[in-house]
């Protein structure tokens, strides 16, 4: 018996749970990311993905930018993590990017993709995807 992982439950949206997801795509920004001595000093080019489940809650929807997760805000988010400097390993990008979403609690669940579109000549990225749930409150 396969039961479904936890993310795929929470990023399934359906009429009960009011959940909606909010995405970015493709967004490219220059980091500063790498283990090796070129990669500490010369930014280089990553390409973010982010897809946030997001819980409604029960109120009524309302036609209001505070009332949502605004992807604008979250752009602004990432934008300013990799503005800090060096980090050596994509995989901790990624999870400084998942607990910043996690900031807002409506954010249920967070999926982050970073590429590395330039670091392997002979493929088209190389990256890290990973996957996190808000822990039960």
């Amino acid at each position: 018996m396969n039961e479904a992982s936890p993310f795929t439950r929470a990023s399934t949206a359906n009429a009960f749970a009011r959940l909606r997801h909010v995405f970015v795509r493709d967004l490219e920004l220059q980091a500063v990311l790498g283990v090796y001595d070129h990669e500490k000093i010369a930014p280089q080019r990553v390409i973010i993905n982010l897809d946030l489940t997001v819980d409604e809650g029960t109120e009524p929807y309302e036609d209001d930018l505070r009332n949502v997760v605004c992807y604008a805000t979250v752009v602004r988010q990432v934008e300013a993590i990799v503005r800090r400097g060096h980090v050596h390993l994509v995989e901790t990008l990624a999870e400084m990017i998942a607990g910043a979403c996690f900031e807002d609690p409506r954010v249920c669940a967070a999926r982050v993709r970073i590429e590395k579109p330039d670091a392997i000549p002979q493929a088209r990225s190389v990256g890290v995807e990973i996957e996190r749930v808000r822990s039960p409150r």
